[in-house]
């Protein structure tokens, strides 16, 4: 399989500021791989780098085989980037910045055309297609955007938080979106904080934190190093979360969380005779229960482990 995008030792500064301090990255065609991380841990950082925006002060990367650095053009010409902000044309309609974007990407008029009323529809822009695009809401502008980013398919795609502020019906639209790109043998880097976005479309993810990986592997490898089930307890009453944190600890020797909102305790746990434990110590105490169940981490959990921080 060809590597699509390598990064070795990859480093960036910002006066006192260590953006990046030795990213690697390895980083197949045809797959999506999303990068994790905390405000300010150096995702956005590598993106721009990668999409020839920001030269790195360490470090060398490629990009379909060309050097970000030497050789720009070559990168540009084979990549695609949507970024945090909307990068549209206010004073042209919705179709006439699609109609653009595929002229400026080399496609003859009648494909331009074709292309950008299909991505109009399935974004749900074509109401709004043949209007100015400064009369455009914040989250119709940044669906126009990223309709604009997959107007081709290019050999590498970036997309920095790209779903941010979509509804539901357009994410998913989104997620279709870049299955189909992959397929086709696009390699997409995605940054996300939106953990199930990379746990359904990536197959590797990488944990970056103050500028490192500080973890990289598949979501299934990265949710095993927390705990490969936890325990779910939720009570009834609020005043039984003290007891049912109790027995929880006892039962799987480990220090529970607390969430008061939901009125559930969490844990670690090795199998059912961990969750028959618990159920028999809390029918005893009398304590009622709504829920109870055994399941594997999530990647919030992992985040939270790794990062110290809530994603």
């Amino acid at each position: 399989m060809t590597v699509a995008i390598r990064t070795e030792g990859l480093g960036k500064r910002f006066g006192a500021v260590r953006a990046l301090d030795g990213v690697d990255l390895d980083i197949p065609g045809g797959s999506v791989y999303a990068l994790l991380g905390p405000n300010g841990a150096g995702k956005s950082t590598t993106i721009r780098i990668l999409a020839t925006l920001l030269r790195p002060d360490t470090g060398h990367a490629t990009v379909a085989g060309y050097d970000v650095v030497a050789q720009g053009d070559e990168v540009r010409r084979r990549i695609g980037l949507a970024g945090q902000y909307t990068a549209v044309d206010e004073l042209l309609t919705g179709r006439a910045n699609l109609r653009l974007v595929g002229r400026l990407s080399r496609l003859s008029r009648k494909a331009a055309h074709r292309r950008a009323d299909e991505l109009l529809q399935r974004f749900d822009l074509t109401e709004m297609a043949d209007k100015l695009v400064r009369t455009y809401s914040g989250g119709t502008r940044r669906r126009l955007d990223l309709a604009a980013s997959l107007l081709v398919a290019p050999e590498v795609l970036f997309l920095d938080e790209p779903t941010t502020g979509l509804d539901p019906r357009n994410r998913s639209v989104m997620w279709n979106l870049i299955r189909e790109l992959v397929a086709d043998g696009t390699a997409v880097l995605l940054s996300t904080q939106y953990l199930e976005e990379a746990d359904r479309l990536a197959g590797r993810i990488a944990v970056i934190d103050h500028g490192r990986v500080v973890a990289e592997g598949t979501p299934a490898a990265l949710k095993s190093q927390v705990s490969g089930e936890r325990l779910d307890v939720v009570v009834v009453h609020s005043d039984d979360l003290p007891t049912a944190a109790d027995a929880v600890k006892r039962m799987t020797d480990a220090e529970p969380t607390i969430d008061r909102d939901t009125l559930r305790v969490s844990a670690p746990a090795t199998g059912i005779d961990t969750l028959l434990g618990v159920v028999r110590e809390l029918d005893a105490t009398g304590v009622a229960l709504a829920d109870i169940g055994l399941r594997e981490s999530t990647l919030d959990e992992v985040f939270l482990q790794l990062t110290g921080a809530a994603a």
